[in-house]
């Protein structure tokens, strides 16, 4: 099975013909007999070289639309036939089959047509058959003939046939089978979640081409990749590449932003937001965001929903930290984060994210709808007899964005549009309370007339107690224990205002 085999034949029938021609032109040149297809051989009949159409060994014309082409035994004996097995041989002989060595396929565009929103007829009619069946056959006997399923693989090839002068040996044809495995799978697995999008069928299938390997994973001792594409997610401008956490917070950093409108500076670290702030200038939510925890901020995430200028930059210049990422910046402001060489700066694109979220999970996968809910103020449901003021519910509001992106469990102060503290991750409800009232007074924070968020309803009324003693006003929360009368009756009886959600924001 290791002996160098010589391509003599070829079948090629794609979609995309982007930089096939000098494969053509070098098959031509190795002496190979060309068969092909319909667009695929117009198209080698134009660079003038010799192709016999599928039909010459078939003796079938292409019918139904073009919906069957190559589904013919002489075609598929031509690529499944065993060179070394007498029997397959001899049938091969009797009926008249060739070898086909080389089979080269670029399937119909199924996931792009999907994008575009065509019509279903046009989705399904990209539904490739012959294609893919002439994959896996040709993949199946690896042993004997080499399978190119992607325009992307035109240039191995091309590299193959230059450097073995038209042979190849059982390791170069195991690897291009293997990719042409995964070109099958994942074309079937994009099929199966279009109709699974109506039919609800229980199984989990999914398929990310692109891998980028990561230094490490989570630490040193942990190998990392990255499946998907950064480079349709950001612009890097600088810095180096990012790492296995990197991707956490600046995960953590994107979605949290997403919810902000109004000009709005966030700086993370380990997934959670350490200061927050929405202002009238970029400049200015950014120096009000990093006050809510400088502490913290040192070696964070930051990212900024409007562009950062230069006087932006220049603040942000004179603080550590990993990542910076925005929509745009000015010439300056870029020329100035570059000055710190290690500095990590992401221009965000517009690109639409999952609505779903996955994970591994003992001996399986968990999934589930992704968290977008965003509360307004018609969700905000009084829940005392005292209702918050107008600067109050844009300070809820604007907690409850945060407490969603905060892992659990988590309490959230801010006032005038300004993350003061949060208690988060923690075991209890009451400890996670007592730590953002400590963070928040370490860093010389008033909290009187400040707001309270909880991801979660309160199961006794000792937190809404100890946040009055602490100067909270107003509380946002869920709803939905069955002891909610004790903390409504609390608020009533010490003049705080309270309103219910309605909607858990738990983030394990």
């Amino acid at each position: 099975m290791s002996e160098l085999k010589k391509i003599n034949s070829a079948l090629i029938s794609v979609f995309y013909k982007d930089n096939l021609d000098p494969v053509i032109k070098k098959l031509h040149e190795l002496g190979v007999t060309i068969y092909s297809t319909g667009g695929t051989q117009t198209f080698i009949e134009n660079l003038k070289v010799p192709v016999k159409a599928v039909e010459s060994l078939t003796s079938f014309p292409e019918i139904l639309g073009g919906r069957v082409k190559t589904l013919h035994p002489k075609i598929f004996g031509g690529i499944l036939g065993r060179r070394e097995l007498k029997s397959d041989v001899a049938q091969m002989e009797q009926h008249d089959i060739p070898n086909i060595d080389l089979v080269i396929v670029d399937l119909y565009p199924f996931e792009e047509t999907v994008s575009k929103g065509a019509s279903e007829q046009d989705i399904i009619e990209k539904i490739d058959i012959g294609g893919i069946s002439l994959i896996r056959a040709a993949a199946k006997n690896f042993n004997d003939v080499v399978i190119v399923s992607s325009r992307h693989d035109y240039k191995p090839l091309l590299e193959l046939l230059e450097t073995k002068n038209g042979f190849s040996d059982i390791s170069d044809r195991k690897n291009f089978a293997a990719k042409a495995f995964a070109t099958s799978s994942h074309y079937d697995s994009a099929i199966f979640n279009y109709f699974n999008q109506t039919e609800n069928i229980p199984q989990f299938k999914q398929s990310i081409q692109t891998a980028q390997v990561l230094r490490y994973g989570e630490n040193p001792h942990q190998k990392g990749v990255f499946y998907g594409n950064l480079d349709a997610m950001f612009d890097k401008l600088a810095g180096k590449e990012l790492s296995y956490n990197n991707l956490l917070d600046v995960d953590a950093a994107v979605n949290l932003i997403a919810d902000f409108t109004e000009p709005t500076f966030a700086i993370l670290k380990h997934n959670n937001a350490c200061g927050v702030a929405s202002r009238s200038t970029i400049k200015q939510a950014y120096l009000d965001a990093l006050a809510g925890d400088p502490v913290s901020a040192f070696g964070g995430i930051l990212i900024a929903n409007k562009e950062i200028d230069e006087e932006t930059a220049v603040e942000v210049n004179k603080l550590f930290c990993e990542v910076v990422i925005a929509p745009s910046y000015s010439t300056k402001a870029v020329e100035i984060l570059k000055s710190k060489p290690n500095r990590i700066i992401l221009v965000q694109k517009k690109v639409g994210l999952a609505d779903k979220n996955f994970r591994t999970l003992l001996n399986g996968v968990i999934e589930q709808d992704k968290d977008l809910k965003t509360e307004v103020a018609a969700d905000l449901k009084p829940a005392t007899t005292k209702a918050p003021t107008e600067s109050e519910i844009k300070d809820l509001l604007f907690a409850n964005k945060l407490v969603k992106h905060t892992k659990s469990n988590t309490i959230v102060f801010a006032k005038n549009g300004q993350l003061l503290a949060s208690g988060t991750g923690q075991t209890s409800r009451v400890d996670a309370l007592k730590q953002a009232i400590t963070k928040a007074l370490s860093f010389g924070f008033d909290l009187k007339g400040a707001v309270m968020a909880s991801d979660a309803f309160f199961p006794f009324p000792d937190c809404v107690e100890i946040a009055h003693k602490a100067g909270i006003t107003a509380v946002v929360q869920p709803g939905g224990s069955i002891k909610d009368k004790d903390s409504i009756e609390y608020c009533n009886n010490n003049g705080l205002s309270m309103v219910f959600t309605g909607t858990r924001h738990f983030k394990h």
